[in-house]
């Protein structure tokens, strides 16, 4: 049976599309045939086959199945802005419900496991009345949640793990990137983390500069998220 994951974070700039990233190799390291999803990505650049985004290419490179990019990163946006605002500034309406079929297609494909990222926070809106976590609900797969370790992310990931949950989902695992490298109270930060999240850290990523996902998936251990708390 296929696994899935809907990768989330505490903000933006946090790390997302490394452990994303990081989880598809990890996986296809134990022989798992893998795929990944960008569903909605601003900023983005032209390009001879058309706008591409850099959240999306690296889900590409790191995945082993083959997809168009396309089915990858099925709503692109040139401008680096919040969802939203690219999608009015492009002139398209889109709700939870269309963006969950654009997704469709590439899930179809043969795979064992699937990691979808998301963009920015869990409450990212699509729209006036709906926020990215409207997509994650209809998929309804359990969530890794991205802590950016810096001032202040002790707060933003309860906040998240509180909304996950309150929107119905599991929230299957947890991993720490330590963006800011000179953090006070790291160790102390970690700790809190591990004994209020109530689900496991399967992994913690220590600030380095030019960090790759191969690297960053061998600090993983994604066993663990089979046996996250539940809600």
């Amino acid at each position: 049976m296929a696994e899935a994951w809907f990768v989330t974070g505490t903000d933006t700039g946090v790390g997302k599309t490394l452990v994303a990233a990081a989880l598809l190799r990890a996986a296809g390291a134990r022989g798992a045939r893998t795929i990944g999803l960008k569903p909605i990505a601003s900023g983005a650049v032209a390009t001879a086959d058309g706008l591409r985004n850099e959240d999306a290419l690296a889900l590409l490179a790191a995945m082993n199945q083959e997809l168009p990019y396309a089915q990858v990163n099925p709503v692109v946006l040139a401008p680096a802005v919040a969802p939203h605002i690219a999608l009015a500034e492009a002139g398209v309406a889109l709700d939870a419900a269309a963006l969950h079929a654009r997704c469709l297609p590439a899930l179809a494909w043969p795979h064992d496991v699937a990691v979808v990222e998301g963009a920015g926070g869990w409450r990212v809106p699509l729209n006036h009345a709906e926020t990215l976590a409207g997509l994650a609900r209809r998929l309804g797969f359990p969530v890794v949640l991205v802590v950016g370790m810096r001032l202040g992310c002790i707060n933003h990931a309860l906040l998240t793990a509180e909304a996950v949950r309150a929107d119905g989902l599991r929230l299957a695992g947890w991993v720490a990137n330590q963006v800011d490298p000179g953090m006070a109270g790291l160790a102390e930060n970690l700790a809190t983390l591990d004994a209020m999240l109530g689900a496991p850290r399967i992994g913690f990523i220590p600030w380095r500069a030019g960090i790759d996902a191969r690297t960053a998936a061998g600090l993983l251990d994604i066993g663990l998220l089979r046996g996250g708390a539940q809600d």
